[in-house]
Parts: structure tokens; sequence; C-alpha cells
């Protein structure tokens, strides 16, 4: 494995580059109205963007049927890294039937446009009643993880990618930190051990305590909020947004925070997405994670703590990213501040802390909730977002 002066080297020991030079990219555009063409929908170009950019190293495109075969049954790739969620480009037969093995694929996003290529190596079929009960571990449509799997097309498609060109976000062209320029900044800040942080929820009292408390043992916080697909009634990226700003800017040190976008698409994997989501900051120079209660959950389909749990069935230096396991946080009103049962002494009475859905409910009515459960200036956000 390749020496690195960052603080962890990427999973696989290489950062995958495929974004595609200047004269590639020309010689791909040469041929735009002569190959064949796919429609990626939001997730797939989420997935075509990371593995371009490094983030799902050492992935080099979409998975054949090995890897997919043995990240569904076995959390590993062929090679034996531990690779947890599968990264597939699948569409109906009548899209697959044409496209003729060791070619390319024109790759269009939704509206329309060129945005990358497609070395097609393999089309198979799969399994997906066996892949949601392994990576999501129910078989209930209800489930939206399941619902992608069951309403995407029978065939994957296989090979190696080119992302054309790396575009600047449409929102957010400021926090998008790729994995090669966060490991650079990590350098020059002298950060030796840094925690990332996943999110797609506004940050309450209850995260900001447990991202202080990771920041007691290491250099530096990477605040990394996913901005791709997420369930409809997840609150926007752009309104999580200006709540993480306006708590980076007054709450957090100025030097030991950096916030930045995750391209990703949420899958709602429970367990299985903890993985995937550790190894993806460990692509982006990550030596810590934190794993709180019900990571990347949905409903009641995960134990509170079973993404906790995931991580003891990997040996600790296949992964190489040190996972920090949170309990629950609350506001305790016998010690009078921010606590998990771990510290507290206090009854449940003693403790503040609200569902989602409550909170949700009250900032709908325009109420505050109590400054113990959410910093005033990010209620004051969220309150009216949800008034228009």
């Amino acid at each position: 494995m390749p020496e690195h002066k960052d603080a962890i080297a990427p999973h696989g020991g290489t950062l995958i580059h495929r974004i595609a030079s200047e004269a590639q990219r020309q010689e791909f555009l040469a041929q735009a109205e002569t190959l064949p063409r796919v429609t990626l929908d939001a997730r797939a170009v989420s997935d075509l963007e990371l593995i371009a950019i490094g983030g799902f190293s050492p992935l080099t495109g979409f998975m054949d049927q090995s890897d997919y075969n043995q990240v569904v049954n076995h959390m590993h790739l062929e090679n034996g890294l531990p690779w947890s969620v599968p990264i597939t480009l699948s569409v109906t037969e009548a899209v697959a039937d044409p496209l003729k093995l060791d070619s390319l694929v024109r790759l269009d996003n939704p509206e329309g446009e060129f945005i990358g290529v497609l070395e097609l190596t393999q089309k198979y079929t799969y399994d997906k009643q066996n892949e949601a009960l392994q990576v999501y571990r129910t078989q209930e449509d209800q489930h939206p993880g399941v619902k992608v799997v069951y309403d995407q097309g029978n065939i994957n498609l296989a090979g190696g990618i080119w992302l054309l060109e790396r575009q600047a976000h449409p929102l957010f062209p400021n926090y998008q930190i790729d994995p090669a320029q966060s490991r650079a900044l990590f350098r020059e800040k002298g950060w030796k051990t840094i925690v990332g942080f996943q999110t797609r929820n506004p940050i309450h009292r209850a995260h900001e305590y447990i991202q202080k408390c990771a920041l007691e043992i290491v250099d530096g916080l990477f605040l990394h909020p996913l901005v791709g697909a997420t369930k409809s009634d997840d609150i926007p990226a752009d309104v999580r947004m200006r709540c993480y700003e306006v708590l980076m800017d007054q709450y957090f040190p100025q030097n030991r925070a950096i916030l930045a976008i995750n391209p990703a698409a949420m899958r709602y994997a429970g367990p299985r997405e903890a993985i995937f989501h550790a190894l993806v900051r460990k692509n982006y120079g990550c030596t810590h994670f934190i794993v709180g209660r019900d990571h990347a959950g949905v409903g009641d389909y995960y134990g509170t703590y079973d993404a906790q749990h995931i991580f003891d069935e990997f040996e600790p230096s296949a992964l190489g990213i040190t996972p920090l396991k949170f309990e629950h946080a609350f506001y305790c009103t016998r010690t009078e501040g921010m606590a998990t049962a771990k510290t507290s002494p206090s009854s449940p009475e003693e403790r503040i802390h609200l569902s989602g859905t409550k909170v949700r409910e009250m900032l709908r009515r325009g109420e505050m909730p109590p400054p113990q459960f959410s910093r005033p200036e990010v209620a004051a956000i969220l309150i009216e977002a949800m008034s228009q």
C-alpha cells in the first residue's frame, strides 16, 4: 500500500480519480450523438459523481456481478475489502438489450444532459428480494430504500465510468469540497485526527453535544451533511445548510471545524449504511466517524444501536476508520447540561428530549422548541421554512 502524508489512506490505498481529462472529454463529446444513451436518476447521478471524485474508492465504476453478490451477501468486495452497500446502475431489459458489451454508453442526467460515460463490461440480472432482505433487513416496499430497489430495472450494467467534468454544485458551490481537497485542507491545518459527522437532519443540541465530545479527543471536525436525494418529508438541503451555517458561525470554534457537502443520496439502510458512510468519510480523509442512535434508520426497521453493533463484525484494521459510538443525548435538568445515560444520574422525567415528529409539529405551529433541545437561531430558520 502506498505511503500517504495524509492522516489516513483512502479505502483500498488509492484515491480514485475518474474525471475525464480535457482530451478525453473532447473525444467523448465528439461521439455524443452516436453513442447509445442511458438516463440516470438522481441517485445514480450522485453515485456517478462520488465514484469519479474518489468518494467511493476503490470503486472505479458500477459494480459487476461478483462484487455485487459479495457485497449483498457478505459485505465485502470480491477482493476482500469491506463494503456494505451495492453501487449499481439498474435499467430495464428494453434499455439493456441493444447495448453491446465492451463499448461505450453515454450517461445523461434526468434533464437529458450528457454528463458521463460507462465502459460497459457486463449486463446481469439480480435478485431484488434478496438485496432488500440482506441490505435493508426487510422486504416491505414501505421502506424507502426497498421501494427504490423494487421500482428500478431488472438488469444491472457494470463497468468503469468517466465523469465528463466536475461542475459546481448549483446550491452550495462554496461547500463542495471533494476528497482530494478535504485531504489537502486537513494537511494544511496539521490535523492528524479528524472526526466525520453524517447528517440528513438539522443539528439539534444533542448532535452538537456529541460532536463537541468527539472534538475533545481529535484535532478537527468534518461536518458533512448529505445533500443528495432524500425522502420527501425530510427537511430540504438548503434549509438544513442554513442551520449548519448559523451553528458553525456562533457555536463552534472557527479553526477546528469544516462544513462541506456530501453529494450522496440517502439509502436508509441503517446498519449497512453506517458502515458505508464511515468508509466514504475515510476516503474524504477522516480517521474517526460518529455513529449515533439509529444511524441512517427509518421507521422501526432497525434497533436503536444496531448501526453501532455492526462495526463489531469487522476487523478494525480492515475498516481503517475508528467508529465513535454515542448514546442518545438529552438535556439533564438535574445536572443542568447535555448528557447521555452513560454520564447522567437523572431519572427519565429529568431528561428533555423530543422526537423528530413532535419537533416538526411544534415548528409547523410556529412554536419554539425549548432552548435545551434546539438553539433558538436554528429553530427560527426551521419555523420560517415550515411556514412557507
